[in-house]
């Protein structure tokens, strides 16, 4: 273990980060969600603005991110509830991220088109 570190930077701990952040920057995201659906009882023209500024190709990279957040907190959360109450899941819990992570990537290949197609074609044309 590197001096002046706590952790041994294993699986575990990387998933557990992982999953945190996940959770921080989904809470970030609904919070702002919120905030901007509120704006249209207060002003709709302001509100006809933001959702203006949403369709730019910056904000599609920034919703492909949300997605990829989402899904890894989703299967993640999965795996940590089959290790706490599946009795064999501690012993399998590492063969179980590497499951999630393939899974989260083939969905994320699988998202590409969807959630990019508007900014490529908006950026590079048909």
């Amino acid at each position: 273990m590197p001096a002046g570190t706590l952790y041994r930077g294993r699986e575990g701990m990387w998933s557990w980060v992982a999953h945190r952040v996940t959770g921080v920057l989904i809470f970030f995201f609904l919070f702002v969600h919120v905030l901007d659906t509120a704006l249209v009882r207060v002003s709709p023209e302001a509100y006809d603005d933001v959702v203006a500024t949403y369709k730019t190709p910056i904000v599609a990279l920034l919703e492909y991110g949300l997605v990829a957040a989402i899904l890894f907190h989703a299967l993640n959360g999965l795996r940590v509830i089959a290790v706490d109450f599946w009795s064999k899941g501690p012993r399998y819990q590492k063969q179980m991220l590497w499951t999630v992570v393939g899974i989260w990537i083939v969905l994320m290949v699988g998202a590409l088109y969807p959630v990019l197609g508007h900014a490529y074609l908006e950026l590079f044309g048909k």
